[in-house]
């Protein structure tokens, strides 16, 4: 069994942050399911959207550190939505339903394009406040896979399984970075075909976000130097789509930086994009000292 699962700090986020089931469309069978925790008074949350592989519970550590600090945190896993339009409409029914008017959104993978494209959606009444886009992408292009988004449906669960596990790293990987592919792997497998289906023809079918739509809100782009799915190319062409964004660099962590390399990446979300100097190059020994001297710039996500 993997590290992660049977750590304390998992255990004692399942055992105090209830999971809340919400159906906000005519279909019933569309459930969202979310941790939503801290201070209830804070109506602009910072909402965090998982990669194809993920869970709500792969924020667990996102969740206990920034409620810690008095941030509300919302960690969701989606529904079976098979075009981003359905995704979109199903997600403004969401934040209307839990009576949120505008969001930051943390979006890791697929969870950082649906973030950029409900932006573009929702454009002409904004109810996005600030992105935070890890390891993600603006084009579904630069998986070579739209020919095939139409038939993920038809696959069993072990070929999409499969399809999803060819994106992880196979290489030597440290013991943080080795327990969160595993717990990533453990979350994979709690996916029915369904839910794993729709996530890759979200993923992979033609679409593209379109900047000017979004020109006006903050984004930070955080990627890592070593490997993961995402290639040179992607991260480049996120640069230029996003010019002024701030850049939270990480010099290691893969696929999953919020999991195995939680501390840097809190300490980004935490500054968020409202602070200066656009890049950040963080060390662990340096953190805390850090955390204090921004701590004071964070107020921002409090409003």
């Amino acid at each position: 069994m993997g590290e992660i699962k049977v750590s304390p700090d998992y255990n004692w986020f399942r055992s105090t942050v209830p999971l809340k089931k919400i159906i906000v469309d005519d279909d019933d069978s569309k459930i969202w399911s979310l941790y939503d925790a801290g201070p209830r008074n804070i109506r602009c949350p910072l909402i965090f959207l998982p990669p194809v592989s993920g869970t709500a519970d792969v924020f667990f550590r996102q969740i206990l550190a920034l409620t810690g600090w008095g941030y509300r945190v919302i960690a969701l896993q989606y529904p079976v939505y098979w075009d981003h339009l359905e995704f979109c409409d199903g997600f403004r029914k969401l934040l209307d339903h839990l009576q949120l008017d505008k969001v930051h959104l943390f979006g890791a993978s697929l969870g950082g394009f649906l973030a950029q494209k409900f932006a573009e959606y929702t454009h002409k009444s904004p109810r996005v406040h600030s992105l935070i886009l890890c390891n993600s992408f603006s084009d579904t292009s630069i998986f070579n896979q739209t020919w095939t988004a139409s038939s993920f449906w038809l696959m069993p669960s072990f070929m999409l399984k499969k399809i999803v596990l060819g994106n992880f790293s196979s290489g030597p990987v440290d013991p943080m970075m080795a327990d969160a592919i595993d717990f990533m792997v453990d979350r994979l497998e709690s996916l029915g075909q369904s839910e794993l289906a729709s996530r890759l023809t979200l993923n992979c079918q033609n679409s593209y976000v379109e900047p000017h739509k979004i020109r006006d809100i903050p984004v930070t782009i955080m990627d890592v130097f070593d490997q993961s799915a995402l290639s040179t190319e992607a991260k480049e062409e996120m640069y230029k789509l996003y010019p002024n964004a701030r850049r939270a660099h990480l010099k290691t962590g893969g696929n999953f930086p919020y999991l195995c390399r939680s501390a840097e990446v809190n300490l980004y979300v935490q500054v968020g994009p409202w602070m200066e100097p656009r890049v950040y190059r963080l060390k662990h020994k340096a953190f805390w000292w850090w955390r204090e001297r921004t701590i004071k710039f964070s107020v921002g996500m409090k409003h």
